[in-house]
């Protein structure tokens, strides 16, 4: 039998994948064998010349089992390819809340949810919540109600549930801890925890915050599937993260770790990248021979005040001198906004929802699209607190000029542009900042 050439050798260690965005389109890949989720992921950045701010995943994607979870960073995506059946495929997609509860641990992990195993006494320090997870000596546990659904019934039961590093338990007499009242439900080393998207009436189930325990080797069979429902988004939010860590522990600190270790080894002359996803625009002042920062919040509110009425001066200027482009500026200012990666056009509001709770649901995630009840306005969907929230964007007219504002005129726009600059920069009437843009890329 010939022997294998290098050059065989090296074909044969590299296996095609497809990927798809949001929009449909697919591109075919060529990756070796010990590729991670998160070098697929910088690889399509590159190609597709996004911005690499780290919240780019890889989804793995089963819609007849109507599941999907994001590969952890980490994890080699042959492999995982291996294990999907016909109908499954990647997506290519941002998620924001990847690792969030590194930076807002608190928000979280409930503490009513938190406690120890019975081995232990005391309680977890709230200062060392994820010190107590990421330890393996240590043994934290979440605890709670959920539903579980019956196997081959549409019927729901409601049982007190316990995640632990050995597992996914529930107890047979209550809230008894006690190890003879506990059964298992699921480990966590042979499965994975998915988001169901069929929405409640397929599965019969009792609130809309589902998400299911899937085996590794189980490839199309949903009978097989674990399905569970919690109260809300927060206690859902809660057992899924606390299954992530416990699985993984601290390798998902080190996949958090690495890309800022690499911001931070970046060389000083290399061209800063503005980035809108991240809150680190400031107001600015430079009035004087060298610019400076603006710390006193009113001060950043009246400047960034000044500039939009700049703004509108240097417009109405430009309408009387007339413009040397071909598409009038107040014509302009009505379709710029329409080049931004967060403007969606026209879609409807359960899209948006849809879009938003994608791509993580953390604070200040946001998009702006046309409104359907008023053809002139639009609306802008932010998410604060795990709540999505929508408020209108209507244009106001001022000497012949329009204006685009969100609180009733009080704050005046020439553009949608520059209306989110300045909610990047300042809460005003909104809950919170605009931080994360809900971003879909075409591959």
């Amino acid at each position: 039998m010939p022997s294998c050439s290098p050059d065989c050798c090296l074909l044969q260690a590299v296996e095609i994948v497809k990927v798809w965005s949001e929009d449909g389109a697919g591109k075919v890949v060529e990756i070796p064998a010990d590729m991670t989720a998160r070098d697929v992921c910088q690889l399509l950045v590159y190609k597709s010349h996004c911005l690499d701010d780290n919240t780019w995943t890889l989804v793995e994607h089963h819609p007849i089992l109507g599941i999907e979870r994001c590969l952890e960073d980490h994890e080699l995506v042959v492999q995982v390819q291996a294990s999907l059946s016909s109908d499954s495929k990647f997506l290519f997609r941002k998620n924001y809340a990847k690792y969030e509860f590194f930076r807002n641990p608190l928000n979280f992990f409930p503490e009513q949810m938190v406690a120890w195993c019975q081995e232990s006494d005391g309680s977890i320090p709230q200062s060392q919540l994820l010190q107590n997870f990421l330890n393996s000596s240590s043994c934290p546990e979440i605890q709670g109600y959920l539903y579980v659904k019956e196997p081959g019934r549409r019927s729901w039961k409601k049982l007190y549930m316990f995640l632990r590093r050995s597992g996914f338990y529930y107890s047979a007499k209550g809230t008894s801890k006690e190890p003879r009242h506990l059964q298992l439900l699921s480990d966590l080393e042979d499965s994975n925890i998915f988001t169901i998207i069929t929405g409640r009436k397929l599965h019969n189930a009792p609130t809309d915050y589902q998400f299911c325990i899937k085996p590794s080797k189980v490839r199309s069979d949903c009978k097989e599937l674990k399905m569970l429902c919690a109260e809300d988004e927060q206690s859902r939010t809660c057992w899924m993260t606390a299954f992530r860590l416990f699985k993984y522990g601290i390798v998902l600190y080190q996949n958090y770790n690495v890309p800022q270790q690499r911001k931070s080894n970046v060389s000083p002359f290399t061209a800063p990248v503005r980035s809108v996803s991240e809150n680190s625009l400031v107001a600015m002042d430079f009035s004087g021979r060298t610019g400076r920062v603006i710390d006193n919040p009113v001060e950043a509110q009246s400047a960034a005040l000044e500039e939009g009425q700049t703004w509108r001066k240097r417009s109405q200027r430009m309408n009387v001198l007339g413009s040397p482009s071909p598409l009038h500026p107040s014509s302009l200012s009505t379709v710029i906004h329409r080049t931004q990666v967060w403007f969606h056009g026209r879609i409807m509001r359960e899209e948006a929802h849809k879009m938003i709770m994608q791509q993580g649901q953390v604070d200040g995630l946001f998009l702006l699209r046309d409104s359907q009840s008023n053809p002139k306005a639009f609306v802008l969907t932010l998410c604060h607190h795990q709540k999505i929230k929508h408020f209108q964007i209507l244009p106001c007219e001022e000497d012949g000029q329009v204006f685009f504002s969100l609180d009733d005129g009080a704050t005046k726009f020439t553009d949608l542009i520059h209306l989110v600059e300045f909610y990047q920069l300042n809460r005003g009437v909104l809950p919170c900042k605009l931080k994360h843009p809900c971003t879909a890329v075409a591959l």
